[in-house]
């Protein structure tokens, strides 16, 4: 391969990559006749041209003045009449280059000499080896500030003394090389104050890009766009996720996929954004520091915030749209119409995994007037997912703006929901008391708008927090308070899910042929309604009560009907409660091997569950076993 092209984010190192490269190369004398390098300036207002270039290469081979042909052909001619007789091997350094044009005719036509050019684009038409840099991982991040600051000063041991200030000072960096070299020479400059002092400045920057020296960097970048690529750059800077799907690019720009996918891969050659492969579709990344710049960009201009604003509800507008046909499909039962967009569970939970992030952050929004609504209807989307997945803190996030949105706009339904909600992500991640209030509140709030079903679930989810507090007598009554009024309302589902939560608070009180019915209840109304997911963790609640009365043959197959229904739906946690169950129940009856294999698949399928202090627990009970 004659030619090697390096590309990159401007500032990334390339040019600093090739010279060191060219440099090595020539000790080690790879290139005996010698090295040419000229600087294209590609990104200025005036690049050099290859006609230019040529010139300069010539005078590098020391024709100048009089020896110098006057036409543009004959200085090409004796270009490559000179390289052709050169018999050494030469390296040819082109640098900066923005356009392929500015390469090909200096090509050389023998294939004995090599050429490196740089470029802050993938200069996909060179027929050329294409390397791509990309920014520092954290740990070599940090580790260049820290030898630049040694450099200047041997005692210089702030790098040391403050790690955690080091790695978010390269954070905020976006790990890349030339910004960690400037914010290595502010402290530089700064010597007697610490590395945290520089972060909280940053931190605190309204444009990043700018108080890194980098603005011009991006500015140069930004302005050579065509109209169309510079729109959706600044739109895609918008994004709630540094990283989006190709459908939510579309969104943000109100464009066919197709359209956004081609002006994608533009940017993607011109390294303002990055192509991330995964399953079916590929994502886009910007990276943090072109983001800032496109942020900053778009807040300096009154047309173009209203244009962002545009761009951001259209967005909204499309997460609500998918969460919903995905929550849709999450929670359908048979009998029920077949939702449209997604054929199974496992592609509505796929897309779910793939958006998570963007949908997480947009709910944020939720906190400016213009976007309250929408963000509100988008959290409620987002409930069973973020369950099903475990995933307490994000949904402690969601449901807490959502409250404080809808608590601000007065809708008393919704922010009912959001508390409701709220306290089941509390009482998932242990803080009983807090979930009290939550369905407190959400009680009180139904109770006030006459919403009966949604009181039963409030009764119900208040009736499980109690019992995790330790009051469980209250939460027997409150179990009935649900189980009843969902009865008057007629919500067997409701109904079936109060009757098994009653069943567990009465063999907590030791009122085990009343918590048996009450399960049989309840799992039996699961059965009716066509809830198989519900209707296993019946099982396994019947199946735990029945060992616990003695009755440990039926509880082994009420165990066997749960673990098969658990399995069907990819329940991992529920799953693992009910091998723990079973190993137990084999351990009690002297079957220890049996026991032992039933502990290792719970730790396994709690793993997948995301829940590793159960999957300690098990592991460990299964090495007591060896």
């Amino acid at each position: 391969m004659v030619i090697c092209a390096v590309s990159g984010l401007g500032g990334i190192g390339k040019t600093s990559l090739a010279l060191c490269a060219a440099h090595l190369a020539v000790r080690d004398g790879w290139f005996p006749g010698g090295t040419l390098f000229v600087d294209f300036r590609g990104y200025d207002e005036d690049p050099v041209t290859a006609d230019q270039a040529v010139v300069a290469l010539l005078d590098g081979m020391g024709v100048r003045g009089a020896d110098l042909p006057q036409t543009v052909a004959g200085q090409y001619g004796l270009y490559r009449r000179l390289l052709a007789g050169e018999q050494r091997p030469m390296l040819l350094l082109l640098d900066n280059a923005s356009d392929p044009g500015q390469v090909m005719p200096l090509v050389p036509g023998t294939d004995h000499h090599r050429v490196l050019v740089t470029s802050r684009d993938r200069l996909t038409e060179l027929d050329a080896q294409l390397i791509d840099l990309d920014v520092l991982n954290a740990e070599d991040a940090a580790g260049l500030i820290d030898r630049s600051l040694r450099l200047s000063d041997r005692a210089d041991d702030r790098a040391t003394r403050e790690p955690e200030a080091v790695s978010e000072l390269a954070t905020l960096c976006g790990h890349h090389p030339l910004a960690l070299r400037i914010t290595a020479g502010m402290l530089r400059k700064r010597r007697h104050r610490s590395v945290a002092s520089l972060v909280n400045e940053l931190r605190g920057a309204e444009d990043r890009t700018a108080a890194l020296g980098l603005r011009p960097v991006f500015e140069a970048a930004y302005w050579q766009l065509p109209p169309e690529q510079a729109r959706l750059l600044r739109l895609l800077a918008l994004a709630p996720a540094a990283d989006v799907s190709s459908e939510t690019a579309a969104a943000l720009a109100d464009l066919g996929v197709d359209r956004t996918f081609a002006l994608l891969e533009e940017l993607a050659a011109a390294h303002l954004v990055t192509p991330v492969p995964g399953g079916a579709d590929v994502r886009w990344r910007l990276h943090d520091l072109v983001r800032a710049f496109g942020v900053g960009v778009v807040n300096g201009d009154v047309g173009l915030r209203e244009e962002g604003e545009a761009a951001r509800a259209r967005a909204l507008a499309f997460y609500h749209q998918w969460a919903r046909a995905a929550d849709d499909r999450l929670q359908w039962l048979p009998g029920r119409p077949e939702p449209a967009r997604f054929g199974d569970r496992a592609a509505a939970l796929a897309w779910f995994d793939g958006e998570r992030a963007g949908l997480v952050a947009a709910v944020q929004w939720a906190r400016e007037e213009r976007f309250a609504d929408a963000a509100v209807r988008l959290s409620q989307c987002l409930a069973e997912y973020l369950n099903w997945r475990r995933s307490f803190d994000d949904l402690i996030t969601v449901c807490g703006v959502a409250r404080e949105a809808t608590h601000r706009a007065g809708n008393q339904v919704d922010e009912a929901i959001a508390w409701n909600e709220l306290g089941n992500a509390l009482r998932q991640t242990g803080r009983a008391e807090e979930a009290i209030d939550a369905h407190t509140r959400a009680r009180d709030l139904y109770q006030a708008v006459g919403d009966h079903p949604r009181e039963a679930n409030a009764w119900n989810n208040l009736g499980i927090a109690l019992q995790l507090a330790g009051r469980t007598e209250e939460a027997i009554d409150t179990y009935a308070r649900s189980r009843d009024l969902n009865e008057t309302v007629e919500d067997r589902h409701g109904e079936a899910i109060a009757w098994d939560n009653l069943g567990i608070a009465l063999r907590e009180v030791g009122r085990a042929e009343e918590a048996i019915d009450a399960h049989a209840r309840g799992r039996g109304l699961f059965q009716a309604v066509g809830d198989r997911h519900r209707e296993a963790i019946a099982w396994n609640n019947l199946g735990f009560t029945l060992w616990q009365a003695g009755h440990a043959e039926e509880a082994v197959e009420a165990y066997e009907k749960a673990l098969e229904g658990h399995r069907a739906f990819e329940n991992w946690y529920e799953t693992g409660r009910t091998l723990s169950n079973l190993a137990r129940a084999h351990k009690h009856a002297a079957r220890p091997t049996e026991a032992r294999t039933h502990y290792l698949q719970s730790a396994a399928a709690f793993t997948r569950a995301n829940a590793p202090t159960e999957a300690a627990l098990a592991q460990s009970r299964a090495d007591a076993l060896t």
